[in-house]
């Protein structure tokens, strides 16, 4: 099967691994052609507190697709895809990380998702969660984690 589109699916937290991300999703798009889909969910109050950081008027309602692409981290991905031949476009929303993921890759009818995270603790998941997690075990194609 041909790998023609895949999710990359950042957030705030990954700003120490944007570039390990990108790297990986160039080593998988960049031989098939794929279309990188350049993912960045914000939480509610992550998206208010960058909104104000970034100078969006907040009562104008910016798009979160705007606001993803002006953000450090995706800035960080973007330059790294923009230095290859590698075609992508940058989708932000706001909501749940690993529902909003799951329901992109969904949407898009991705092929691969790739996601960051860290090692955690069986307890550390119970207590906080874990998007790449919810991710892997939601995803409707095959995930590629990218660990710290």
């Amino acid at each position: 099967m041909a790998i023609e589109t895949i999710v990359l699916a950042i957030g705030q937290e990954d700003e120490d691994r944007a570039k390990r991300l990108a790297e990986t999703a160039i080593e998988v798009a960049d031989p098939t052609g794929a279309h990188v889909v350049l993912s960045h969910v914000f939480s509610d109050q992550e998206f208010d507190e960058v909104i104000d950081r970034l100078d969006f008027d907040a009562s104008e309602n910016p798009d979160p697709s705007a606001v993803a692409a002006r953000h450090v981290t995706t800035r960080t991905v973007a330059q790294s895809l923009d230095a290859t031949d590698v075609d992508y476009e940058i989708r932000g929303s706001v909501g749940d990380r690993g529902e909003a993921i799951v329901e992109l890759a969904k949407a898009v009818e991705a092929d691969r998702i790739i996601v960051g995270g860290r090692r955690r603790s069986p307890t550390g998941k119970a207590v906080f969660g874990s998007t790449a997690q919810e991710v892997l075990l939601s995803a409707p194609c095959p995930v590629t984690f990218v660990r710290d």
